[in-house]
Parts: structure tokens; sequence; C-alpha cells
């Protein structure tokens, strides 16, 4: 017996069950290190990864972008480049507070700081990493490498020095500022948010809209009539606005008359010719008009109060074409009050609840207070209309509250002065997909607003400002310089001053945690966590830094700190520099690794963190931040829904993992929309398909070459391809090359969603037509030169491909390759993953062998597809194809390939010509819809001149030669071509080929036809029985004499192909059913 010289593979496979050996083998012998060292001394490729949140366990829209940041750094790495790949988290911020809140049973700040600043932060800190180990588990588990042990986190005390170092120094180029303005406003959490914060929380809601009136002070019985669907703002109202241009008329309606637009009239009166139209006037008009105020709260306030001024933003698309002017609760009522110098008015405090001077909803959530108010407004006599409103409104992204629009004061970083910075600086990262730069990325720059960095809250990296009566601010950009200003001077003894403050709050958290959290209700677990925990004493947070004693150096008081922190974006958009805690630690290294080669995220991040990296990069360096990024759209259900765990529309990633296995996941995300920034339906079935078409080919392949190779004992002396192949190894080798190339184009220009088509496209030339062809090779007995070229071949194409796939595919391309490989070919690394990427010329190249290979590839295509029309199969000969090709260049290539055509479509002969009419007759006719116009009357005699043209007429315009028909030029788009076929044979047209296939069945052919149908359902009863595939066998079988006949005539036919060493008509006990289209038969 021949020694195996390869591990042996089932055809049967469980391919995640490989994934978890492959995986102990990675985690065993270090591999993901060993690609690392192997690569640190050569170039870098700059790869930044994106820090999450690690309050919630990673979906598939983090398994997407995790896919794509995996195949990327792996691409590059086996190109030869160093990938440092570390995983960050994103600690601070309303997500993590949140979770706390609802951990603790508390709400808002009031709750918060009765519980103590500094035991709500040290609770944030410990959930902050709560499910690091899943995350870390399940981004394994997908065969995603990045390093875990030396991750960033953006609240460690490194990192957030870095964060001070970027907003000083953007401080110290003018770029902040401290501004009251209106700002989207949680009232829950108590804080202004972001713009682009606002934007991931947008849902339809449903919400009151309300029509009410405002008597003019001089004439109560003319009414000015005013559209809101926030009646909580209507107490705040100081002022109406119209648009200068916009005409308003006067309308009598009974007793009263009532002013609004003219375009708005039959929004509220359905009869116009009803209407007495007393007045019509343009918003000029009415500027200055005084009125009735809906609210006596502010009515002796300031005489300038309840005046209609103009504005252009007023518009008639809704409403009554004018507007109620609520200065501290609308960007556009804001700018109305600064501009006509209004003192801002602003009853609602930090909770978003009236405050006392609303008396009769003091307390109340504003938005609560609504339908009250209205009551109010109608017991006035003033509403007009009342009904409900459908609209898109936001919505806190991560308490899910109402949002308000709100004045406060709060710091600021401009953006309109990096603006042209900025889109400069755009137009230098290559986005994919590539519409993103200057579409929702450039325009998202174009119309950004100022950015709203600080934030009301406690759990964050503190704004490092302080600030004296005086007039005199400190900004500190470091440590040193917060330990020199603590220690008046002396930064050694502000350090120690620090180290002392971070020990007393410890131990006031260790002795005051557990009373405290019993007031409140909170679980003694808490207790016990707190009671333990160590305060580092370098720590910056808020409950420490605050603590601080700092004198001011221009008066010698006491300064105080600006309360807030700053937002969680501005900390993930200092991640470049943070992370390696720039400028303070290595700053060569940084700088000769700045801007990143790559980054990846969602299309959400266009707003987000793609968008902070841009602004801080500009302001700082005046450079991009990143060089590529790859920008990944939304999964959303098989249904189209949002993936919702209450609604369970969608399997979970382990589940899916555990079941199909991360490579088919891998090669499903990557392959659909979702890696072209569009919404991708994730559906169960998708990943089944990827592995039937892509794994399971490639695996049978690899079994089929180590079964055989097992075999015959076959030894690889080296992986190169051989020097004496045939057409068909020449040839797969070729395809194999450019193959090679095509990935290497797409890959260097981050084009994830056109590989996969390649990958599918070669592993069906390679099983489907190079294994498929050559299997008579293999199976033969003798060890010939041509096996030895075939195994070699083969051989060759396995390793190779496994290579070009492992980016893709990390494990199976693993597995194959270590048994393949490793201990077989000197020198071979000890993972797939070691070795170097195949480049495009490393290997022989033949155009034409591939150009002629493609024509009969695509001849025999068209004469399956006959087949396939006919209910003709595959294995019943028959007698004749004709291939029509006009080129008498490609005519040739063909004639090359005859017997290869002829054994693949199962015929008798083949035939080739130039002229199609040899298999169809061609006609014209006019298009009528196209020449009408042109012709006129002349139309008839155009048309009959077009069904007399000849073929060679037709192929002219076919070819895009215009010609002239009674006087005018017609084209191709002009006329109807019909093909009609020769009787007895079925035509097939793709491009430049004509295929005709002979569909006539003789007795002749039929019953060869039955001959090897009787070769299949044994081969089947071979395999289903276990048999080996050099095993020899006796064939019993019993029929009706029809099958007889054709297997005494076929006896060596059938012998041969089933390795039978007898063919006999018998009966036994043990006979398995078979059918053979209308024959019953039995075999054993």
């Amino acid at each position: 017996m021949k020694k195996e010289s390869f591990l042996p593979v089932s055809s049967q496979v469980h391919f995640p069950s490989i994934e978890e050996e492959v995986l102990n083998f990675w985690k065993d012998h270090d591999i993901f290190r060993k690609s690392l060292d192997a690569t640190r001394e050569h170039d870098a490729f700059v790869f930044y990864d994106g820090p999450p949140f690690a309050t919630g366990l990673p979906h598939y829209g983090h398994l997407l972008a995790g896919t794509i940041k995996d195949i990327i750094p792996r691409y590059w790495t086996m190109r030869n480049h160093f990938v440092d790949r570390r995983f960050g988290w994103d600690c601070h911020g309303l997500p993590v507070e949140n979770e706390m809140e609802k951990e603790f049973r508390v709400s808002g700040k009031r709750d918060i700081e009765k519980m103590g600043i500094y035991i709500f932060n040290e609770a944030c800190r410990s959930i902050v990493l709560r499910y690091t180990s899943q995350w870390e588990r399940i981004v394994k588990r997908m065969g995603r490498w990045v390093d875990f042990v030396n991750q960033y986190r953006t609240m460690d005390p490194p990192f957030m020095e870095s964060i001070w170092w970027v907003f000083k120094q953007i401080w110290e180029k003018g770029l902040i500022y401290q501004g009251f303005r209106v700002q989207p406003y949680c009232p829950r959490c108590a804080t202004p948010l972001s713009n682009f914060e606002v934007n991931e929380g947008y849902k339809d809601t449903t919400g009151p809209s309300i029509t009410v009136s405002f008597p003019l002070k001089d004439n109560a019985n003319t009414k000015i009539i005013v559209w809101t669907t926030t009646p909580w703002t209507l107490p705040s109202n100081v002022a109406l606005a119209v648009g200068p241009d916009i005409r308003y008329v006067k309308v009598l309606d009974g007793d009263t008359t009532y002013i609004l637009a003219k375009d708005r009239l039959s929004a509220y009166y359905k009869d116009l010719s009803k209407v007495t139209i007393l007045e019509e006037i343009s918003g000029k008009d009415l500027e200055g008009l005084q009125y009735i105020p809906m609210f006596e709260y502010f009515a002796s306030r300031d005489e300038r109060f309840f005046r209609v001024t103009t504005a252009g933003f007023v518009s008639t698309e809704d409403g009554t074409g004018i507007v109620h002017i609520a200065p501290a609760f609308g960007e556009d009522d804001f700018q109305v009050g600064q501009r006509l110098g209004l003192p801002i008015v602003c009853p609602v405090d930090d909770e978003g609840k009236f405050t006392d001077e609303v008396p009769e909803w003091k307390g109340r959530l504003v938005y609560e207070a609504d339908d009250e108010i209205t009551k109010v407004i109608k017991s006035k006599g003033r509403l007009i209309h009342r009904a409900s409103v459908t609209h898109r409104y936001p919505f806190c992204y991560r308490c899910d509250t109402a949002l308000i629009y709100k004045a406060i004061t709060t710091w600021f970083m401009k953006i309109e002065p990096q603006k042209k910075n900025m889109l400069q600086n755009n137009q230098q990262i290559h986005w994919v997909p590539s519409h993103l730069q200057n579409g929702r990325f450039g325009k998202g720059i174009e119309s950004a607003p100022d950015w709203n960095i600080s934030r009301n809250r406690y759990w964050g990296t503190p704004i490092p400002i302080w600030m004296c009566d005086c007039g005199h601010t400190e900004v500190v950009g470091s440590l040193s310089e917060l330990h020199t200003l603590i220690g008046k001077g002396k930064e050694e003894e502000g350090r120690q001053i620090h180290a002392s403050v971070a020990a007393d709050v410890e131990r006031k958290l260790h002795a005051d945690s557990r009373t405290r959290l019993q007031n409140i209700g909170v679980d003694t677990s808490w207790a016990d966590k707190l009671e333990t925990v160590k305060i580092s004493t370098d720590d910056i947070h808020r409950h420490i830094i605050d603590e601080f004693s700092i004198n001011c150096p221009k008066c010698g008081k006491k300064m105080q700190r600006t309360s807030e922190v700053l937002d969680c974006w501005f900390e993930s958009g200092s991640m470049p520099y943070a992370q390696m805690h720039y400028p303070f630690d290595n700053p060569r290294k940084f700088e000769e690794n700045y801007p990143a080669d790559f980054i990846a995220e969602g299309l959400d991040q266009t707003r987000g963190w793609f968008y902070t990296l841009t602004v801080l990069a500009s302001a700082l360096f005046s450079k991009p931040a990143f060089k590529n990024v790859i920008v990944n759209g939304i999964i959303l259900s098989e249904e189209g829904k949002k993936l919702s765990k209450r609604l369970k529309n969608y399997a979970p990633p382990e589940d899916i993992l555990n079941k199909l296995g991360a490579d088919a996941l891998r090669l499903f995300l990557i392959n659909s929309p979702a890696v072209k920034a569009e919404d991708l339906r994730f559906s169960e079935k998708g990943v089944t398909e990827m592995s039937r078409a892509v794994l399971l080919p490639f695996w049978n392949a690899y079994s089929f070459f180590v079964t055989y190779a097992n075999v015959d004992g076959w030894i690889p002396q080296s992986d190169e391809p051989p020097q004496n192949g045939t057409e068909l190894d020449n040839w797969i080798i070729s395809l194999l090359n450019n193959t090679i190339a095509s990935v290497n184009a797409e890959m260097e220009q981050y084009n994830l969603y056109k590989v996969v088509p390649i990958l599918v496209d070669y592993i069906d030339n390679l099983t489907n037509w190079y294994i498929r062809r050559s299997r008579r090779r293999f199976w033969k007995s003798e060890n010939d030169q041509d096996k030895e070229v075939a195994y070699q071949t083969l051989y060759h194409v396995l390793i190779q491909f496994s290579k070009v796939m492992a980016p893709f595919l990390p494990f199976l391309t693993d597995a194959i390759y270590r048994n393949l490989a490793v201990g077989k070919l000197t020198g071979a690394a000890e993972s797939v993953h070691l070795t170097v990427y195949p480049l495009h010329g490393e290997g022989r190249s033949y155009p034409e062998l591939e150009r002629k290979m493609q024509l009969v590839r695509q001849a025999v295509t068209m004469g399956r597809a006959l087949r396939s029309r006919f209910i003709i199969k595959n294995r019943q000969p028959l007698k004749e194809v004709t291939i029509v090709v006009r080129d008498t260049d490609t005519l040739a290539l063909l004639k090359e390939m005859v017997s290869l055509i002829r054994e693949e479509l199962n015929v008798k002969q083949v035939r080739f010509d130039t002229e199609e009419e040899i298999v169809v007759s061609i006609s014209a006719k006019a298009n009528f819809k196209k020449l009408g116009k042109l012709y006129g009357p002349a139309m008839k005699e155009a048309a009959a001149a077009i069904e007399n043209f000849s073929p060679e007429q037709i192929r002219l315009l076919e070819s895009g030669t215009r010609t002239e028909v009674c006087g005018k030029e017609i084209g191709f788009e002009d006329i109807e071509i019909r093909r009609t076929k020769r009787e007895g044979i079925e035509v097939e047209t793709q491009g430049e080929l004509t295929v005709a296939l002979d569909t006539t069945i003789t007795d002749e052919l039929r019953d060869e036809g039955i001959a090897r149908e009787f070769v299949n359902r044994v081969q089947n009863i071979r395999k289903s029985s276990g048999f080996s595939v050099t095993d020899r066998i006796i064939i019993r079988y019993s029929g009706p004499e029809q099958l007889s006949t054709v297997l005494q005539n076929f006896k060596e036919y059938v012998c041969t192909e089933t390795l039978a060493t007898g063919l006999y008509a018998d009966q036994i006990d043990k006979m398995e059913n078979i059918e053979i289209d209308e024959i019953s038969a039995r075999v054993s």
C-alpha cells in the first residue's frame, strides 16, 4: 500500500468545525504575532480602527465593518507591509452614562449629583468594558486579526492627555469659542448634542398641529393666524415673522378679518368662491404691526416685543405663511431675535421643564404640557384649528427622548474658516464608493455649522479651560502644564498633589459609596465593586481634577474649570494622535506614519467619525487624516426592516457562525451592496449560497486532488507550474495569473465588491472545466508523464489560489494550504497568512489560449442551454452541432478545439461556418415607431425596401454601419431583425457566436443515452456505498429486454467507466431500484 502524502480529505465537510481547528492552530502557534514580526521592518501600511462602544454586543453591522477591516490589512500584510492593528474602545459619553443610569435606576443630572459624581464616574468606568470578552470572542471567531493586548481606550490618562493637547492646539489657532446659541438639546440627559449626533436619532412621530390667532393691538377684530407643531413654545412668543415678498390677504370670515398668505388660502378654505378677500398686501406692508400676545408672562419685559417682522426663511410650503418667533427655541427664531436686539426669554430649565416664569406649568416637561396649553388657548377663543401631524423629528440617539431646541451657553469649534481647507483635503481621499466624496461627505462639509464640542455631563474628557473672575483664562494641553499650575510653578509638587487628590477620592469612594448607593436603592453588589476600585494617580476625569485648587497667575484668586466635558466624537476624532500618546511619546513614529493609508466604517460616519477626523486633521496639520476609505451600508432584515431583537427578524450572528461558518459569512458580506454604502437585506440563504458557490467547489477541488494524489502516492517536489503542460494545463495556469492580476488591481483600488465575482469565475473554470476535463488523466492506472503534469498543475493552482483567497477566506485557505504545503515543500511557511501574496507577472500567460478556451466555453454553454430548453439531458448523445462565427480568426480558434466541443456537447459531429444562413433565415422589418415621423407618407415604400434587405445588409447595420433607404439614412435601431431557425434544429445566438443543435434522436442515439444514464446510476450507488475511487466492482442488474440489449451493446463502455470486472443480467436479494427515463430496473 502506497504511503499517503497528504492527510485524507473527505468530500463531506463541516466548515465551522474546520474553522474552530484553525482558530486553535493560530492561537497555539501565535500566527498573528508572527505575521507582524515578519513584516515589522518593512514599509508600514497604516490602519486606524474606529472605536466602538463596548456597552452592547456586536451586531451584523460591526461584523461587516470588521470583515472589511480584516481583509484589507491581511492583504497588505501579505504584500510585505507592516500593518499594525490595534483595537480601540470608545469609553466616554452618553452611551455609557445612559447605561449606568439604567443600572442605578436614576434619571437626570440631579440624581447623579445627589449620588455623587465620583461614584457615578467610577461606576461608569467599571461597566465600560463589560462586554469586551464577548466582543473579543466574536471578533476572533470571524477570523479577524486585531491586537486586543495593546488596545487603546479613550478613558486612559495618556489618551486623554493627547486630547488635551489637540484641544489646546486648536484653541491657540483661535478656533474655540464659548457662545450662546440654540442647540438640539436632550432634556433627560440635560446636554446639547452635535448636529451629527442628532442625525442618528430621527424617526417618524405624531404630534400636535395647531393654528392660533393673534389679534392686532389697534384692531382686535383683525387677527393674524399662525400654525405651529410646538404649542409649548407659545408662552415664549415675542414676535411674528412674515416673508417680505410673500403676498398676504385679509379675509373676511363672519365678523372677523384674518391675515394669512394668499398661497395658503386653500389649506384653510375649501371653497375659495365663498371667500371674501378684502385686501392683498405684501409681507413688507405688515412689518411693524403690533399684536396682542397669547400669554402675558413677558408682556412688560420689552416694548419691542409682540411686533410683526420680516424674515427670509418664511415660506408658503405649509402652515399660514406666518411664523411665530420664540428666540430661545429655534435657530431661525434666535437669528431674528439677534437681528432685532430682543432679549432672550427662556422659561425652560436644564431638564426641559417650565420654570416659575410660567407658573401654570412650572415643573412640567415642556411637550407634556402641549395639550393643556392648547386648551387654554381654546378657552381664550384663539384656537382656529387643531389636528395631529406625523413628521420626522429628532430623538436622543442614546436615551430615545424627544429633543428640544434650546438656547444655551456652550463651547464651539469654528468650522467656517476651515471649510476650504477641509474640502481641499477631501479631494485627496480615495472614497469607495466614489460618489460620497463630493456627495454626502463633501456637501456635509459645505453645510456644516460650527461644532458644539461640549457636553454638560460627567463621564468624559474634561474641557481643560480654567477661568478667573478677573477675565484670565488658562488652557491646559498636558499633564505637565496641569501639574505646574497645581504646584504654583513647580511641576513635581503639582504631580504629588495630583496623586494625593486621586488617593483622597479613592478613599472617599471606598468610605461613602455603600451608604450613598443604599440611599438610592442600588444593589449592594455595586458597593462591593466600588470599594475595591483603584484610581490612577494621573487620572484627569472630572471627579479628580475638579478637586484641584488652581490660583490665577494674574490676580491670585481661585480659578474655576468650565464644568463641561468634551463631546466623545472629539475624542474619537483625536484617535490618530491619542492612541500613540502624541506628541508625548514617539512623535517621530507618528509623523512618519501619518495620515492613515486606510480606514473603514459605516455610512453614518460620514456625519460622525470620518467628519471629526477630517475637522481635526485639517485644523492641526492642514492635511487629510486618511488616504483611502471604504464605506459600508446598513444591514437590514430579509424583509428590508431594521434588525430588531424584539421582533427577532434575524438570526443571531453566532448562530450563523456555528451553522455555516465565518468564511461564508465574510464572503457574503463583501459580495453585497453593503461594501458600496448601500443597504443589504441580510439572508441566511445568501450565506448558504456563498458557501455553495465558492467554499464547496474549492473544497471539492482540494478533496479531489488529495484523494487521487494519495491513491497514487504522488509527492510534490515544488509548487512551480510544470514546463510541459497540455493546452488545458497552460490555460488554467494562465487564467490563474490573470485572476491574480485582476484581484490585485481591485484590491489596490479597495473595490472589495468586485473581487468575489472574479474568485467565483475562477473556481467555476477550475472545477467545472479544468478538473472535469482532466478527470481521466487522474483516473487512469498508469503513472505516466501526463498524469504527473496534471498533478503538478493542480497542485500549483491550489497552492497559489489559496494565497489569493487567504485575506477573504482565512480559515479554509489555511486548512488547505497547510495540508498541501507544510511538511511537503522545503521552506514552506507555517501558515498561508505568512506567505507572500501572488503578483501578476510571476507566472506564465497565454492570452490567445484563454481567448480560445473562453470561446469554447461560450459555445458549450450555449449548446447546453439549447438542451435544457428542450429537456434533452447532457448524457443523451445527439447527431450534430453547427457553430457559426463570421470572423475567420475566431473560427480558426474554435476549429482547433473541435474534439473538446464534440465531447462536451455529446454530439457525433461538429460543423463550422461563417454564414448563419446555414442555420437560420434572416429578415428585417421597419421599426414604425422610430421611422414613422422620419418618412411620413413615404413610410410604406421605406418599409418594403427594408423587408427586401439581404442578409449582408442586415449584418452591416448590426455592426453599426448606417445605410440609405428612400433618400434618408437609417441605423440598426430603426429596424427589427428576425432570425427564423431551419426545420429540425434549435438555435442560440450570443454576440459573435450562433450555435445550432440538431435535436433529432435516432434509436441508436437513444440506446447510447440509456447506457450513459446507467453508468451515472451505478456511479451514484458506488459513492453512496462507500467504495474507494480505485475499487473494482461487479455489476448485476435486472430489467426489461430493452435495457439488457443496450447494456450488451455498450458493455465495454459501461465496465470501463465504472471500473467493473463483470456486467451480468442477474437477480439477487439486495438490489437497488433505478429509473432511466421510462425504464425501471434493479442494480447491485
